[in-house]
C-alpha cells in the first residue's frame, strides 16, 4: 500500500475567501474524490489542530495499492480540478510518498 501525503499553507483572502472558507471547500472538494477516482482506496483530509510557524493549515492522506496508481490519482480530471484551485489559493505545498 501506498500514503500519498501533501500539506498546504494556504493564503487568507484568496479568490474572496477567508482561509476558513478555502480550507471548507478544499476539504469537501478532496473527500468527494474518495467515490469518484477508482484508485483511491482511502482518502483522508482535515484542518491541523495546530498552528504556529511550523504547522500546515491542512493534509491530506490518500492511501493506493501501488505506486503506478499514483498518475492515476493525479492525473484524473476531477482530481486536476481540485489540484488548480488549491494551485491558485496556497502558499505552500510539501508531499510525500510513503510504503506502508
Amino acid at each position: 500500500m501506498i500514503k500519498h501525503i501533501v500539506m498546504w499553507k494556504f493564503k487568507d483572502g484568496a479568490c474572496g475567501m477567508s482561509k476558513a472558507e478555502i480550507m471548507a471547500k478544499v476539504r469537501h472538494d478532496l473527500s468527494a474524490l474518495k467515490s469518484v477516482i477508482p484508485v483511491v482506496r482511502d482518502l483522508e483530509v482535515n484542518e491541523s489542530l495546530t498552528s504556529g510557524d511550523m504547522h500546515f493549515d491542512m493534509a491530506l492522506i490518500v492511501t493506493l495499492d501501488t505506486l503506478d496508481d499514483l498518475p492515476k490519482y493525479a492525473n484524473h480530471p476531477e482530481h486536476v480540478k481540485v489540484r488548480e484551485f488549491i494551485g491558485g489559493v496556497r502558499v505552500e505545498r510539501v508531499t510525500c510518498d510513503i510504503e506502508v
